[in-house]
């Protein structure tokens, strides 16, 4: 196929056009799929730091277990947050046995995101996650 003396250099410019609009399609891409690996990882470490703390024997090693537990799988998620904050709510461990309760833990996750250097988006993106565990009807707390 013969291009018209008009059409040379067609192609050059648009792909001049079309690149800048397919790197930020790309990047959007990056961006959406590392927010949702980080919410993904800080909802698991959420409901296993509310279930270390359902097995622990005393609010105190119920907190302790549970902000061990989330930092551990926040780490082995491979998700490096600027700021991380662990909440246990034990309010319910004072129940006595016989009545149902539960502890729930809520983790909060600054995420960075300045290495996309996407325009308009933040340089961080707070992620968090809430989950709650049963505690053993029957057991003794303390």
């Amino acid at each position: 196929m013969t291009r018209s003396p008009r059409e040379a250099g067609s192609a050059s410019l648009e792909l001049v056009i079309w690149a800048p609009v397919l790197l930020l399609v790309a990047a959007v891409i990056v961006l959406a799929g590392r927010a949702a690996q980080a919410t993904q990882a800080v909802e698991v470490a959420a409901a296993e730091a509310a279930r270390a703390a359902s097995a622990a024997g005393t609010q105190v090693q119920a907190t302790a277990r549970a902000k061990s537990a989330a930092n551990a799988a926040l780490s082995s998620a491979g998700l490096r947050c600027s700021s991380t904050s662990v909440t246990v709510d034990t309010s319910e461990w004072s129940r006595p046995a016989g009545t149902p309760a539960r502890v729930s833990a809520r983790i909060d996750c600054r995420l960075g995101l300045s290495d996309l250097s996407i325009p308009g988006v933040p340089g961080s993106k707070d992620v968090s996650a809430t989950a709650s565990s049963a505690l053993d009807v029957f057991r003794v707390r303390s």
